[in-house]
């Protein structure tokens, strides 16, 4: 296989080259627009505290289970603990995590289109291409 074939075909490297660049550029540039912003209470502390926005109870699991470890680290219950605590403080953010999408439109049509296009160059470069006509074919046109 030469260097130049993508996908094992005569498709081009450049092509494909070029596509993943429009491709990624727009992925980016879409993923930038978004704001993500955090409000009000998680899955766990809205159970707690009547739904006050007391998260603190988040929290007594990876202390029990530190506490527990600094104490006695050969104990299987306190890693399992803290690990659990953790656990419980990562679904807590994020759960509370908000996506907000701000973007013109025409820059949002822009973005869309230029990813299209970049997929299509990549596809169509994994494609076999028509063999380019020799030098001997050109003159004797």
């Amino acid at each position: 296989m030469q260097l130049e074939n993508a996908g094992g075909t005569r498709g081009g490297l450049g092509t494909f080259a070029l596509g993943a660049v429009l491709s990624g550029a727009s992925a980016w540039f879409f993923v930038d627009s978004v704001r993500v912003v955090t409000y009000g209470n998680g899955w766990i502390s809205r159970g707690f505290g009547g739904g006050t926005g007391s998260a603190g109870i988040v929290f007594l699991p990876i202390f029990i289970g530190c506490v527990a470890l600094f104490y006695d680290a050969s104990k299987t219950w306190a890693w399992a603990l803290f690990g659990i605590g953790g656990a419980i403080i990562v679904v807590e953010i994020l759960s509370k995590l908000n996506f907000w999408f701000n973007l013109k439109l025409s820059h949002f049509m822009i973005m869309l289109i230029s990813f299209a296009a970049g997929i299509g160059l990549m596809l169509r470069a994994l494609r076999e291409m028509p063999p380019e006509p020799s030098t001997e074919q050109l003159d004797r046109s």
